[in-house]
């Protein structure tokens, strides 16, 4: 068994999750969502949509309209690239994934319900896609509604969708339509069958098969996770969590024990991570891909702002655990409780976390509305000078990719570094 520290552990992670070397950036925007497997979507747009900021925190200034399209492509008859389906979260998917989500396909068909009790217009609305399709929701009939009116008095991004949309969004959880490209923000449905490439459609993989492959992407993707990390990563419970631990503790993942040091045990009776070797000191409390242990990271480290979606911080406890930073998306609590602000977003330089943005941008201004940097930067005169130059190189290559020419800074939380980060930006802005 291999023990790691958790510096090395970190550095594996940074690698598989593309922040780390040069051949991270190779095969752009496709190889990239390929490498982290799943890449989060959400409606917040600050700087640019969650979606994009994940492709240019690892490729550097990359055309938007590059990301759009590895994303959602539109020009038959080439294949799709990937679809959205559910992952950690509602995700862009690889296509080639389509086979392993049979189990939760199957899962939702069996039950019927997820968010709504599923109308009985569901099968015209599946005609209709069969012949009009493909088709948005404005093709039939709209995806929202008052259901207030009616005397529901919940309201909000779920509860107020429409029959129509509840009929779409069900047949997209049970495989018989898909989304492959959005046209704006809204998705595009059209028939498994007539945009899912035959051969990945022909596919019907076990429950098993379908779990162990997609334990196998998530331990590939986030390079050393522990059991919970794996868990959060597919989002499966249940039956399907101990057809996770079977594929761990069999091979099927194709994933190896690892002790990482500093890392909490596994907890006895936790699943695989506890039934690999007890929870004993010198017990396993992780997994880990084992290229990924072949060879010791090199390269360069990227700097960059980080969507809080991104799958190298999505999970609190895997993130704390790693980076020891302790974030939350603060967009939905209320502004006079917000500590970082409305979507900061953590700065990484060098391989850790120095700091939080909360952007914004007015007309061709990137506003930063709060910068904070990490308890401990600021200890010796060179962690200072490297916090401050690379939230700089941060704030201003963000700037440039949004076609921004000046970088303006409104607050900064860390009284010692205001001077220094202000001083830095002086001359640098291109207005």
């Amino acid at each position: 068994m291999t023990d790691l520290t958790p510096d090395e552990a970190r550095r594996i992670i940074l690698r598989a999750q593309g922040f780390l070397g040069a051949s991270a950036r190779d095969g752009g925007v496709s190889a990239m969502l390929r490498r982290v497997g799943a890449v989060q979507l959400d409606t917040i747009s600050v700087l640019a949509r969650s979606h994009e900021l994940v492709a240019y925190a690892r490729l550097g200034p990359v055309g938007r309209a590059e990301v759009e399209r590895a994303y959602w492509h539109s020009a038959p008859p080439l294949p799709p690239r990937a679809f959205e389906y559910w992952c950690h979260a509602a995700c862009i998917l690889p296509i080639e994934q389509w086979p392993l989500y049979g189990f939760r396909r199957r899962a939702y068909r069996e039950r019927r319900f997820r968010w709504h009790e599923v109308p009985p217009t569901v099968d015209k609305v599946l005609e209709l896609v069969r012949s009009e399709g493909p088709v948005t929701t404005a093709d039939i009939g709209g995806a929202r509604v008052d259901r207030r009116a009616s005397g529901t008095t919940q309201a909000g991004e779920w509860w107020d969708w429409s029959d129509s949309k509840i009929a779409i969004e069900f047949l997209l959880d049970v495989g018989e339509v898909v989304c492959t490209r959005r046209v704006g923000w809204r998705r595009v449905y059209d028939l498994a069958e007539r945009v899912i490439p035959a051969d990945l459609l022909g596919e019907d993989p076990t429950d098993a098969e379908c779990v162990a492959g997609l334990t196998a992407i998530a331990g590939r993707s986030l390079g050393v996770a522990t059991r919970a990390d794996l868990v959060d990563f597919t989002r499966v419970k249940g039956r399907y969590a101990d057809l996770l631990d079977d594929a761990l503790l069999s091979g099927a993942a194709g994933l190896v024990p690892v002790r990482v040091g500093g890392w909490p045990p596994a907890r006895r009776g936790s699943g695989a991570g506890a039934r690999a070797g007890g929870d004993g000191a010198g017990a396993p409390n992780a997994w880990a891909d084992p290229a990924a242990l072949e060879t010791e990271p090199r390269g360069r480290h990227r700097t960059t702002p980080l969507s809080p979606f991104d799958s190298l911080i999505w999970d609190r406890p895997r993130t704390e655990r790693i980076f020891g930073l302790s974030h939350r998306l603060e967009a939905y609590v209320p502004r006079d409780k917000r500590i970082h602000g409305y979507f900061a977003m953590p700065v990484l330089v060098g391989g850790r976390i120095i700091g939080r943005v909360d952007p914004a941008r007015e007309g061709r201004t990137l506003v930063a509305r709060q910068v904070g940097f990490e308890p401990g930067v600021s200890r010796t005169a060179a962690g200072r000078r490297a916090a401050v130059t690379g939230m700089r190189d941060a704030l201003l290559e963000a700037a440039s990719w949004v076609d921004c020419t000046d970088v303006r800074i409104e607050r900064i939380t860390s009284p010692e570094l205001e001077g220094p980060l202000r001083a830095a930006l002086n001359g640098k802005n291109r207005a």
